[in-house]
């Protein structure tokens, strides 16, 4: 083999450059030329090596990122340092708006050029998108291959650049997105930086898939793990309202169960907007309306939702102090609506037999003539936490009224209707005070007429009679409550009068008196009236000492109260006492 062969071979084993290769065959033109084309493949392939190893090495780094952000600017990273540019910067296409928006840079300075969007067409990134093949200028602004356009040609300039290349980003054959590289001066892309822009934007591009599929799983999983704990939040909602319900518990149970699951105020209001039950400090939520449907709805600064159940209205629940509620807290607040509803239901239900229960009490009782106690209806007062051997006053509601059932059931009583009127029975022995605490709580509407005492367990008709002339002469008297007692002989007027009832609101405790003790204080009282109310000219007709008349007199005011002896008492008693002459043979 010629020494110049030997020496070549030699030279390219020791990777030689090529100013030596060719300085050592310069009298052998043909073996210079042979080597020099060994030494530039010997190049080309450790210059392909090193983009392989790159792009190895950058797939490696992609696939460790799983943020799609962090994906994105990785890539631009990498662009930069293997084609050694000054900018790389990925667009990213807006399937909505049809364009594509600045997604990631490296080495930009520009805060326009960072926002730039590159509409389909337009500049060499919207060449690109449009026809999905790579584009390369060595100089842009004087390059009129392209659509120039005052927005981007004044963002590329503010940046500086000058050499642009540009390659797509595809997936399954979809446009994704542009990556470029650019120098700030004028630079001719080789073919093969063209190409590991290619290959670098192929990595990018199922990287960015691969990220945001990650993304999306973890999405799902979170989405998953918050419907999980929806579920575990909806057991534990519907466990701890049935032990309500299993252990007999009311509004106020579920109001405070509801509050601890969800940290709020909640109130329960019936359907007149009463107030039910309450939990949590600060100012009670405001009853407000809320829609039949059942489901909950935003009501202000709170939330409502309705209490139903078999079509009818029982109420609503509120809640306050929470602003928003996941779909889990909506349908435990929505299961607790429910669940007040079958309570309320269940409220309603024994209320209602209870009160059909007491209703047929009440007919009996006043179906009764007075007398002696049945022990019998005693007991079945007892049952229903009556006391029917006490004195009682029985009250007559005439017009609109509502409540009068939980009214009297408050003081100890009972209520219902009787024939076209309502009629309550309370303990108390005083009729114009019953009278008046009833107009307090039932407002106004009802004309309320009283009479009494008696005792409920021996009957109640004749009372419940006087009870009901008394409200019939409210009515024609234009007045809203009052006892037998109170209106005097007005009671006579409004309805058939019983001159009896009348003379016995006057002067019953007197009659009875006399009739236990063999007294005459009804003849004292008729010679007091005679006299001109003088108890000296009285004891005169009488026969007897002025002091005990005076006394006797004293027993009347005992027995009629100290107002006996006034202008409107002394005519209605002497009233009493000339139709009791009148009544007696």
């Amino acid at each position: 083999m010629p020494q110049t062969a030997l020496d070549l071979l030699r030279l390219l084993a020791e990777d030689a450059s090529a100013d030596r290769i060719s300085e050592q065959a310069q009298q052998h033109p043909e073996a210079r030329e042979l080597a020099l084309r060994i030494r530039a493949g010997i190049d080309e392939h450790r210059r392909r090596e090193a983009e392989l190893s790159a792009l190895v090495e950058t797939a490696r780094d992609l696939a460790s990122v799983a943020d799609p952000r962090g994906v994105l600017d990785a890539i631009v990273r990498r662009a930069r340092s293997l084609l050694g540019t000054d900018v790389a910067y990925l667009t990213l296409f807006d399937p909505d708006l049809g364009d594509t928006f600045m997604r990631a840079t490296a080495g930009s300075v520009s805060a326009r050029f960072q926002t730039l969007r590159l509409p389909l067409g337009a500049g060499l990134g919207g060449l690109v998108a449009q026809t999905r093949r790579p584009y390369w200028t060595a100089d842009y602004p004087a390059d009129e291959r392209y659509d120039h356009t005052p927005e981007i040609d004044g963002a590329v300039g503010e940046e500086g650049l000058v050499a642009i290349c540009g390659t797509p980003l595809l997936v399954d054959g979809d446009f994704v997105g542009v990556l470029f590289a650019s120098h700030r001066a004028r630079r001719v892309f080789r073919r093969d930086e063209v190409a590991l822009l290619g290959s670098l934007a192929a990595l990018a591009a199922v990287s960015l898939v691969q990220a945001r599929r990650v993304a999306e799983t973890a999405d799902a999983l979170a989405a998953l793990s918050a419907a999980h704990a929806g579920i575990e939040q909806a057991a534990t909602a519907h466990d701890r309202f049935s032990q309500v319900v299993l252990s007999g518990g009311g509004v106020d149970d579920i109001a405070a169960t509801l509050g601890e699951l969800l940290a709020c105020r909640v109130a329960v209001f019936d359907v007149d907007d009463h107030c039910l039950a309450t939990y949590g400090d600060g100012p009670v939520p405001r009853p407000v309306a809320a829609e039949g449907s059942g489901r909950l709805t935003r009501a202000g600064d709170g939330w409502a939702v309705a209490v139903s159940a078999a079509g009818q209205r029982l109420g609503t629940l509120v809640l306050g102090g929470v602003d928003e509620l996941d779909r889990g807290q909506v349908r435990t607040v929505e299961r607790a609506a429910m669940v007040t509803a079958l309570v309320l239901l269940f409220r309603l239900r024994a209320a209602e037999s209870d009160q059909r229960v007491r209703t047929d009490l009440l007919t009996e009782l006043l179906a009764r003539d007075g007398g002696e106690p049945d022990p019998a209806l005693v007991e079945r007062g007892r049952l229903l936490g009556l006391q029917l051997g006490v004195p009682h006053v029985v009250a007559v509601c005439r017009g609109p009224v509502r409540g009068l059932a939980v009214v009297a059931g408050d003081g100890g009583g009972l209520a219902g209707p009787h024939g076209d009127d309502l009629v309550a029975v309370v303990p108390g022995t005083d009729p114009s005070a019953v009278a008046a605490a009833l107009a307090r709580r039932l407002g106004d509407g009802p004309t309320i007429g009283t009479a009494g005492p008696v005792v409920p367990g021996g009957g109640l008709r004749e009372v419940h009679e006087r009870a009901r002339r008394t409200a019939g002469a409210l009515v024609a008297l234009g007045r809203r409550a009052g006892s037998a007692r109170e209106i005097g002989f007005a009671g006579l007027v409004g309805e058939p009068a019983d001159v009896g009832d009348y003379v016995h609101d006057m002067l019953g405790p007197v009659v009875d008196y006399d009739a236990r003790r063999g007294s005459d204080l009804l003849g004292t009282l008729e010679a007091y009236f005679a006299a001109g109310a003088s108890p000296r000219r009285a004891a005169g007709e009488l026969h007897v000492h002025v002091n005990t008349v005076t006394q006797r007199l004293e027993r009347v005011a005992v027995l009629l109260g100290a107002d006996w002896s006034g202008p409107a008492r002394a005519l209605e008693i002497q009233l009493a006492l000339h139709l009791r002459r009148l009544r007696t043979p």
